[in-house]
């Protein structure tokens, strides 16, 4: 890294790789092993590193390539994400069509809630871009749509979760995901993720022992 070299010096270029290996290695090394174990009390099953399925119909492929083209073009607040009703015009249609194989993301975790309610969730250990965030949703729906072409009538959910908040001790900025996600029903950050997990004061007990 010549450039970089020069214009930082060897060692504050060597620091930087180590921590950038360090942000890097978090997420597998760290933070799936602890949510899982942290999960493993509350839900039915808690797996890592999960195929969420292998084939997508057509029809769904078209809406949810509306709701992204919808979401992306929106020129005022009335237009909005949904997820309740993104994943309802999902599996009004998941079936339909063409069944196309498909190669999706693996889920980071995946969690099967008591209830039967099936979680995929899809950690982020950086500060994400706003440009970033319409390949998330994509991520986010596909899931739907795989899950709901084997089991029509599974009550799924899909996330994103930010393990811990850079900004703080200031409220997480998230700003920059609200044209695309939907905050309340796609996205966990910080105290939110781990208390989700593992019960009210989980983040407190982890972070703050």
């Amino acid at each position: 890294m010549p450039f970089h070299t020069r214009l930082l010096g060897k060692d504050r270029l060597a620091l930087y790789s180590f921590i950038h290996s360090l942000n890097t290695n978090f997420g597998t090394s760290i933070f799936e092993p602890v949510a899982l174990a942290l999960s493993s009390s509350n839900y039915v099953t808690a797996e890592s590193q999960q195929t969420v399925g292998i084939q997508i119909s057509t029809d769904a492929q078209r809406v949810i390539q509306n709701i992204i083209d919808r979401l992306a073009t929106a020129k005022t607040s009335d237009i909005y994400p949904n997820k309740p009703d993104e994943t309802d015009a999902i599996r009004s249609v998941c079936t339909q069509g063409e069944m196309r194989p498909v190669r999706l993301t693996k889920a980071d975790i995946k969690l099967v809630a008591h209830d039967g309610t099936i979680f995929f969730i899809d950690l982020k250990t950086a500060k994400p871009n706003a440009g970033e965030f319409k390949g998330f949703k994509r991520t986010l729906l596909e899931w739907v749509a795989a899950t709901l072409a084997t089991n029509p009538t599974a009550n799924v959910q899909t996330l994103i979760a930010i393990p811990y908040n850079p900004y703080e001790p200031a409220d997480y900025n998230r700003w920059t995901m609200r044209g695309m996600l939907d905050i309340d029903n796609e996205l966990k950050v910080a105290n939110e993720f781990w208390d989700f997990l593992g019960g009210n004061g989980s983040y407190q007990d982890l972070f703050y022992f």
